[in-house]
């Protein structure tokens, strides 16, 4: 592949860097390379940039996203053949993102709420002790300095399991790994953990205390306080 040199890039100075950072590769790709082409590694492009590399990461899972892109094992980042239908501009398919994104989660308040309100009225001592260990574990995490995606998503997953319903269950299942990529990025944000395990606190409270209404009201605020974060981070 041609080698990039500082002239192809400009010093990201903006709010939301991910987003400047991919124009500014997917113009390289557009321009410069070429199907099986591997883009410069996260460090290089980091120094390139001046940005992070968590920055770097985030912009090229949305190439990724975009079909521009596709990671291989070993060898990097690669350039992909892309169909003449998928190839859009940035900003067209951040807006189709966003709106996605925002869909799905209007879709937890529909559904969450009221699993967190059935596993008040059915949740056994057994899966209650198991939510408070998850939260013990989350906090350690938070107070470490470590990310706790892994406990939220259990969390989560654990509510829908003691509310007794299978199918509601599954639907969750597929939900949750849909959401994956705004789970993290949503707790990246400062302070976001900690206010990710109040809410989870309130929630078990409620659950604790067999009041369905306090726990629909609980998740409810909880996942709205994720959709300002995340919304915002698109």
């Amino acid at each position: 592949m041609a080698e990039p040199v500082q002239s192809d890039f400009e010093i990201v100075r903006r709010q939301k860097v991910y987003e400047a950072v991919a124009e500014q590769i997917e113009r390289l790709i557009l321009r410069k390379l070429k199907p099986g082409d591997k883009l410069p590694s996260e460090r290089e492009l980091a120094e390139l940039l001046q940005v992070s590399r968590s920055s770097i990461r985030d912009a090229i899972r949305s190439l990724e996203l975009m079909g521009l892109v596709e990671p291989r094992q070993g060898a990097g980042t690669i350039v992909r053949e892309p169909a003449e239908a998928s190839i859009k501009p940035f900003a067209e398919a951040l807006k189709h993102r966003k709106e996605l994104v925002g869909e799905l989660l209007d879709f937890r308040k529909m559904l969450e709420p009221g699993l967190a309100a059935r596993a008040a009225t059915h949740a056994s001592p057994e899966q209650i002790t198991v939510m408070e260990e998850i939260l013990e574990r989350q906090s350690a995490k938070i107070s470490a300095g470590e990310p706790a995606i892994a406990e939220d998503a259990e969390f989560h997953y654990n509510i829908a399991l003691a509310s007794g319903n299978t199918v509601l269950l599954k639907i969750l299942d597929l939900l949750i790994d849909m959401l994956r990529d705004t789970r993290q990025r949503a707790l990246q944000v400062p302070g976001r953990p900690q206010k990710s395990l109040a809410g989870h606190r309130r929630i078990l409270a409620a659950i604790k205390k067999h009041d369905g209404e306090a726990a629909k009201a609980a998740m409810r605020r909880h996942i709205e306080d994720i959709e300002q974060i995340v919304l915002n981070e698109l």
